[in-house]
C-alpha cells in the first residue's frame, strides 16, 4: 500500500496544461480515482491551491484558506489548506480554524517562494499558533517555483530551519526535497527533529518516466545521493506532485532512490506518523 503525501486537485491553469501536454494524465476526479486504484494508493494529501480567472498563481487576491476545488473530493483524499499571506486577517483565520477542525484536514500548506515572505516572517505567526493548537504539520514549498514570478530566496530550506527553531512543537515538511538545495535539505532532515521532507515534484514526466540514458542516470544519481546523505528514511515521505507525472511512473522513479528495506516507511508508514489524522479505508 502507498500513501501519496503531496498531490494537487485544483483548477490551476498550469496544472491543466501540463496534464494535457506533458504528463498526459486525466486531471479529473475519475482520473485521480483510477490512478490511485491502479497503483495501490490508499490515501493522498492534496495541497490547497487556487487562483482567480484573471491571474496565474501566485494570486495575491485569492482568499485564505485555499482549497481543493477541481471537483468533489474522494473519501481517500485529505487536504492541507493553502495560505495566502496577503489575505491573512481575523475573518480568514477564523475560516482556517474551522477547516482545521474538519477531520479531512491533515496539515497546512505555505507557498514559500511563490509568496514573497520568509517562513519566519511575523505574518505567519497566527498560522503557526493554529498549527500548534491543532497539532498540524506545516508543509512548505521548497526550492524552485513553477512560476517565473517566484523568488527563490524565500524558498530556501534554511528558512524552514529558522521557523522550526522558533516553533519546536510543530513538524515542518520541506516539499520537493528542497530541490535544487537537496543536500542542504538532507542535512536539515538528518539534524533537526521537527523537519521532514517529501520527495514530490522531482521530475515532470509522462508514462515512460525517466529514461535510463547516460545523462538521466546522472540526474537520478543526484537525488539518490542526497537521500543517502540524509539517511533518515523515517523522515522522508513519498509524494507524486500529480498531475505533473503519472503515479505509476513516479512511483517507479522514487523506488530507484530508496533501499528496499526502507520502502515501506517512505511510501506508507512515515505519512501516518507525520499526518496523524490520516485514516486508511479498509
Amino acid at each position: 500500500m502507498i500513501i501519496d503525501a503531496h498531490l494537487h486537485f485544483s483548477k490551476i491553469k498550469k496544472f491543466t496544461h501540463t496534464a494535457k501536454t506533458v504528463s498526459k494524465v486525466s486531471y479529473s476526479l475519475a482520473g485521480l480515482a483510477a490512478e490511485m486504484k491502479q497503483n495501490r494508493v490508499v490515501a493522498a494529501v492534496g495541497m490547497g491551491l487556487q487562483e482567480t480567472k484573471a491571474a496565474l498563481f501566485p494570486d495575491k487576491t485569492i482568499p485564505t484558506p485555499m482549497l481543493l476545488d477541481l471537483d468533489e473530493n474522494p473519501k481517500s483524499l485529505y487536504a492541507c489548506p493553502g495560505i495566502n499571506p496577503y489575505k491573512l486577517n481575523k475573518k480568514s483565520l477564523s475560516s482556517l480554524e474551522l477547516l482545521l477542525k474538519n477531520p479531512k484536514t491533515v496539515g497546512i500548506k505555505l507557498y514559500s517562494g511563490y509568496y514573497h515572505f520568509h517562513l519566519f516572517d511575523k505574518v505567519y505567526g497566527p498560522v503557526y499558533e493554529l498549527a500548534a493548537k491543532y497539532k498540524m504539520p506545516i508543509v512548505s514549498h521548497g526550492g524552485g517555483t513553477y512560476s517565473h514570478l517566484g523568488l527563490y530566496r524565500y524558498s530556501h530550506p534554511l528558512d524552514v530551519e529558522e521557523a522550526a527553531y522558533q516553533f519546536p512543537k510543530i513538524n515542518f515538511i520541506i516539499a520537493h526535497l528542497g530541490n535544487p538545495w537537496i543536500y542542504e535539505t538532507a542535512e536539515l532532515v538528518y539534524m533537526k527533529p521537527n523537519i521532514f521532507a517529501d520527495l514530490s515534484g522531482l521530475i515532470v514526466a509522462d508514462s515512460k518516466g525517466v529514461k535510463e540514458t547516460a545523462s538521466e542516470k546522472v540526474f537520478t544519481e543526484r537525488y539518490r545521493s542526497a537521500v543517502i546523505t540524509c539517511g533518515a528514511y523515517e523522515k522522508l515521505l513519498y509524494g507524486s506532485d500529480w498531475p505533473l507525472a503519472p503515479m505509476k511512473a513516479y512511483i517507479a522513479f522514487i523506488e530507484k532512490l530508496i533501499p528496499e528495506k526502507h520502502k515501506h516507511k517512505v511510501f506508507y508508514k512515515n505519512a501516518l506518523n507525520v499526518f496523524p489524522r490520516l485514516k486508511i479505508q479498509s
